[in-house]
């Protein structure tokens, strides 16, 4: 037993040097990659400038963090949860026919194809480039960041439907076929079913994940909580800032304890 070990392990691939051939590369990549990274914007004032955050973060402004006001930041999340929201919602209703449409196991090959090659271009672009495109078409507002939310997600999302419809049981659908089930009968018996959860927990993702690109829309003025942030920011208002930083992380951080407790309930039921 242990000369046949001893015979399989000699007689093993010889394959260090292709293995030393990939760290090589590695290392030559990692190399260069840091010699391409700058950082000539970092001067002596540099750690002042970041302790001065961290005090205006420590030291908020409270009557702006509990302003009631348009300019408050209560009123301010409140419109960054519905950009997010709303353009989760839109993004989510469009995803579903763009996804019926590309699945292989429901249309010809040639239509999912097309369908596929749709979705990869709308995921293509930045949601920041198509936060620009719309400010320039609607103006700056926040239908502008909903409208980007929406043409975002759908590039995820249709993605995510996409792979839930090709993993339905269509044995589920045979059995209801053999009963003389109609197609309404078999969609809302057999299909939705099945997909309505991986439906929901992947608009429920996705909207954590507007909810943080649309505070990053708002510096380009698709509304939100941004330009505030990125004005405060620029005008050495570090109080200002550090209530508005206080109030996101707050909001993220519930959002996030929310969409996950959901999540966990729809996969398991």
């Amino acid at each position: 037993m242990d000369e046949r070990i001893v015979k399989a392990y000699e007689s093993r691939p010889k394959d260090w040097v292709w293995h030393a051939a990939n760290a090589a590369i590695i290392i030559v990549l990692l190399v260069w990659s840091l010699g391409a990274m700058e950082s000539s914007g970092t001067n002596a004032n540099g750690g002042k400038m970041a302790l001065n955050i961290l005090s205006g973060i420590v030291h908020p402004d409270t009557e702006l963090l509990f302003n009631l006001s348009k300019e408050g930041v209560l009123y301010l999340l409140l419109e960054t949860i519905c950009i997010a929201f709303m353009g989760t919602v839109v993004g989510a209703v469009f995803s579903i026919p763009l996804a019926f449409l590309s699945a292989s196991n429901l249309t010809p090959k040639p239509v999912a194809f097309i369908g596929r090659m749709i979705i990869m271009m709308v995921r293509t672009v930045p949601a920041f480039v198509y936060g620009l495109m719309f400010i320039r078409v609607t103006g700056p507002g926040p239908f502008a960041g909903l409208m980007t939310m929406s043409v975002t997600s759908i590039g995820m999302v249709s993605k995510m439907y996409i792979e839930a419809i090709e993993d339905l049981d269509t044995k589920i659908l045979e059995s209801l076929d053999a009963m003389g089930c109609s197609t309404w009968q078999k969609i809302l018996y057999g299909i939705l079913p099945q997909l309505m959860p991986n439906f929901a927990s992947t608009a429920i993702y996705r909207f954590d994940i507007n909810l943080r690109d649309a505070t990053v829309l708002g510096l380009v003025g698709a509304g939100g909580i941004g330009a505030p942030l990125i004005f405060a920011m620029n005008a050495y208002r570090w109080n200002e800032a550090g209530s508005i930083l206080i109030g996101l992380v707050v909001l993220v951080l519930i959002v996030e304890w929310i969409s996950t407790k959901i999540r966990v309930k729809l996969t398991r039921g």
